[in-house]
Formats: structure tokens, sequence, C-alpha cells
């Protein structure tokens, strides 16, 4: 009995790094729609240098996933929930570097005026927010029914996105001068989109290990 407390102590203490890094990683994303908006290339830079953290706590999650395997040889349920966390830490770890890659946008940016008002791109970054928070806390209950919220909204930022690329490329083609600046707006509307895809695969990890097989959440 003590040797199985020890190892659903373990489990915790897995569960609590995943959430570590998945704070990390919204703050982070958090952080770079801040400079988007207010060219702030400090904070932009800030965000590059902190990424080193987010590539430590990734590792330390994998080798702790790892150790736990070698060590208790779990089975059923305990597996699954020490390989869901692997792949979880995979997708919030890619979270974190598209937050990066909006950070090295911004710096590309640089002061330029906006050539249109960035609403959709922080209303994207808002709804892929609150997805990671929920399918986290789908997570740490095994919530299936808190996963399957992540669908709908992971259709309403594939919508924004269509959206604002049309838009986008509309102001291109009457103002080819921001064509620089209008690059790098697409390229973060790509990042935003790529992130909600991740935050997808978060809840679709929720229901492998819930239901022992594989859904897609994004047909």
């Amino acid at each position: 009995m003590v040797v199985r407390e020890k190892f659903q102590d373990e489990l915790n203490e897995l569960q609590t790094m995943l959430l570590e890094l998945g704070d990390f990683a919204d703050n982070a994303l958090s952080k770079s729609l801040e400079a988007l908006e207010t060219k702030n290339i400090e904070l932009a830079l800030e965000i590059m240098e902190d990424d080193t953290k987010a590539d430590l706590l990734y590792e330390e999650i994998n080798d702790f996933a790892i150790l736990l395997i070698a060590k208790q040889a779990p089975v059923a349920i305990d597996l699954r929930r020490i390989i869901v966390a692997i792949k979880i830490a995979t997708d919030i770890e890619r979270i974190a570097d598209f937050a990066v890659n909006v950070a090295k946008s911004t710096i590309r940016i640089g002061n330029e005026e906006h050539v249109k008002p960035i609403e959709n791109i922080k209303k994207m970054y808002q709804i892929t927010s609150e997805m990671l928070e929920i399918s986290l806390k789908a997570f740490g209950e095994e919530d299936v029914i808190m996963a399957k919220k992540v669908e709908d909204m992971d259709d309403e930022v594939d919508s924004l996105y269509g959206k604002t690329i049309r838009d986008l490329l509309e102001v291109n083609h009457q103002k080819p001068e921001y064509t620089s600046q209008i690059t790098q707006l697409l390229f973060t509307c790509r990042y935003l989109e790529r992130t909600a895809d991740h935050v997808t695969n978060i809840a679709e990890s929720v229901f492998y290990l819930v239901k022992g097989r594989h859904y897609d959440l994004n047909g």
C-alpha cells in the first residue's frame, strides 16, 4: 500500500510539472501578443530569452516520466497517464515555441504602425488560451465532456484564421508597401492556428487517457 501511495504521489508530481509548463506557455503566448500589440521589442526579446525555461521543464518532465516507467513498470490506466503526460508536454512545448515565433515577428515589424487593427489576431489568442486552460483541466480531472468543448472552439479559431488571412491579403493588394509587415502578421495567424491544433491534440490525449482509444477532434 505504501508503494502504491508513493507511486500516486509521483504521478501527481508529474501532473503538477505538466501544469507548470502549461502555465508558462500560456503566459509566454500572452506576453507575445502584448508585445505585438504595443510594439514592445524589449518584451519580445525577454520572451525569446525565457524560452530555455520551457525547454528545461520539458526535458525534466520527459526524464521523470521515463524514470517512472522504468522504476514502477506501470500497466493499464497508469501507463496511459504517463504516456499521455509525455505527449501533452510535447504539444505544450511547441506552443511555447510559437510564442517565441510571434515575438520574432514583432521584432521584424519593429515600430511600424499596424496597417490594420489586430483585433482578430487577439481574439484567436483569447480562444486558444481558454482552450488550453480547459484541456489541461480536463486532463487533471480526466473529464472527456470538458475536453470535447475544445473541438468547437478550434472551429472558431479556424474560422477567424480564414477571415483574417483573407483580410490581410486584401490589404496587401491595396497597400503593397506594407508587404513585409503583412507577411509577419500572416505568420502570426498561422502560429495561433497551429497553437489551437496542438491544444486540440491535448484534448484528444484526454480521450485516449480515459477511453483507451484515439479520437480525432480535428476531423
